[in-house]
């Protein structure tokens, strides 16, 4: 395998996430999220966690300028949001953490949480602060993905991960499937006095242009860029295509049909009100 593929490396980590994975992946996800909320002209939606802003942007295509506010921790994610919105103020970004959400009691209609909820230390806290800010009978859609064995490209990924890198290599990864099952999900929104929950287990199908793009772009746009460290750029072409033969030789045929790599991804998404 060669070091070059489909796409080029150009950028941080942030925006080669934006250029690149959210078309592929969460893109996806967001529009799911955002048609299961139902959200609608003029009301007044949070976007936590919110990452580069696809769901924010969706969800503001939706509600008409200055409706969505979007919230997150990493700065290098919201100033990416901010450029890829158009920098015009049509919606807000915030800094600030899932935890303690910095907005009054009933201030939205809707709140949305796309793949966030498994990365915080507090998932009940969080879950009770998004209900806090929710207005009487506010609507909640959350997503998480679910077990990794569901998801057979991730899978054989952590697999090459961990052969190559060692056992903890793939720790974050796997983190993103920390929840068992639906139930799990529907059990944590009902504990935070959520009424109406309903979780459904979805699959979308994911396509990359090849093994090597989907395996460059885990290790140059995620967290797990930490991985490679300050290695040589030779070092860490060499451990990218090792981990991406590795994961070539693990994948079912059907998955690597036409030079590409093709599979199916499964989360939980689960909906609910505000009570009131």
């Amino acid at each position: 395998m060669s070091g070059l593929s489909h796409w080029q490396l150009d950028g941080s980590a942030p925006e080669l996430y934006e250029r690149y994975l959210v078309p592929a992946i969460t893109a996806k996800w967001a529009a799911d999220l955002v048609e299961r909320a139902g959200v609608r002209p003029g009301e007044p939606v949070l976007d936590v966690a919110c990452g580069t802003g696809i769901v924010a942007r969706l969800a503001s295509l939706r509600t008409g300028r200055g409706r969505v506010t979007a919230l997150d921790l990493n700065q290098g994610m919201l100033a990416v949001a901010r450029a890829a919105s158009g920098g015009d103020g049509a919606i807000e970004f915030i800094d600030g953490s899932a935890l303690d959400l910095p907005f009054a009691d009933g201030a939205f209609h809707v709140v949305l949480c796309q793949l966030g909820l498994q990365f915080f230390p507090d998932q009940a806290k969080a879950l009770r602060e998004m209900r806090r800010v929710l207005q009487p009978g506010g609507r909640l859609a959350v997503s998480v993905y679910s077990p990794i064995e569901n998801t057979p490209g991730a899978h054989v990924f952590v697999e090459a991960l961990d052969r190559v890198l060692g056992g903890e290599a793939s720790r974050i990864k796997r983190g993103e499937h920390s929840f068992a099952t639906a139930g799990d999900l529907q059990e944590l929104i009902r504990n935070a006095e959520f009424e109406n929950v309903q979780v459904d287990t979805v699959v979308q199908q994911i396509a990359f242009p090849s093994v090597l793009d989907y395996v460059r772009f885990q290790l140059l746009a995620t967290p797990m860029a930490a991985l490679l460290g300050d290695r040589p750029d030779s070092e860490r072409r060499a451990v990218i295509d090792k981990i991406a033969s590795g994961v070539t030789d693990m994948s079912a045929a059907e998955m690597l049909q036409g030079g590409g790599f093709s599979f199916p991804q499964e989360a939980y998404v689960g909906t609910a009100r505000a009570p009131g």
